[in-house]
């Protein structure tokens, strides 16, 4: 399956926190897109690991996605090291997206940091051609995805793309809260930042936000650590 987009997750829910108004958007308009976990995030504070993949699945669904993966990478302690890297250039060439997604540089949580240099060093090393991979057996072809940006989680950061998400942010919020176990308060659980009162609230308020830097209702940040290019001026707005 040839992907338009392939997002990259450190956790079960951060791909929706960070870019689901980008992806839902994407799909709707018949984009193919992947989501790849790297952990099932078992060392969060509430929820197990079962419940987070059933959680993972019901968000797939609502953000119209292709497919859905998880690395099992050990959650709280995700290198960027070679056998990490490798993993993640298979997966890449198989899948040989023109754009990647993935957790920002610098957050509250070290997986987030961690995560964004393994995917971006891992995005590049995928186009040596003299670095030998196979996928279910079969040797694959170099492949380099042409984007690789990182979306926004818990730090304000300052974007240099800002994507227009106005009639998917119902859409987005929807499928974060299919993490019940994560977003949403009950007695059985114990509080955290993520579960908060005002949570989805500033989820809302933050697109909301960059929807005003560019004239629209809602907008999604991400920042590239490369120079963006267009073709012509009529492609910015």
């Amino acid at each position: 399956m040839k992907l338009d987009i392939l997002a990259f997750g450190a956790h079960p829910d951060d791909v929706e926190m960070g870019c689901g108004g980008t992806i839902v958007k994407s799909t709707s308009t018949g984009k193919k897109v992947g989501v790849v976990d790297l952990t099932r995030g078992e060392l969060g504070t509430n929820g197990t690991i079962e419940i987070r993949d059933k959680e993972a699945i019901e968000a797939s669904k609502i953000l119209g996605v292709s497919f859905r993966m998880n690395l099992e990478f050990e959650d709280g302690f995700i290198f960027n090291n070679k056998e990490s890297q490798i993993r993640i250039v298979e997966i890449i060439r198989h899948y040989k997206p023109d754009i990647v997604l993935s957790n920002t540089q610098i957050d509250r949580h070290s997986d987030h940091g961690k995560a964004s240099d393994l995917i971006y060093d891992a995005s590049f090393i995928s186009g040596l051609s003299k670095l030998e991979t196979s996928f279910n057996g079969k040797n694959q072809d170099p492949w380099r995805p042409k984007i690789n940006l990182n979306y926004q989680q818990w730090n304000d950061f300052k974007p240099d793309v800002l994507i227009d998400v106005s009639n998917f942010m119902d859409t987005k919020i929807n499928s974060i809260l299919a993490y019940k176990s994560q977003v949403i308060k009950d007695v059985n659980s114990t509080s955290t930042k993520i579960n908060s009162e005002n949570f989805i609230e500033s989820i809302s308020y933050r697109s909301k936000n960059y929807g005003r830097l560019i004239d629209v209702e809602y907008a999604e940040a991400f920042q590239s650590r490369r120079n963006i290019a267009v073709s012509n001026l009529s492609d910015l707005i």
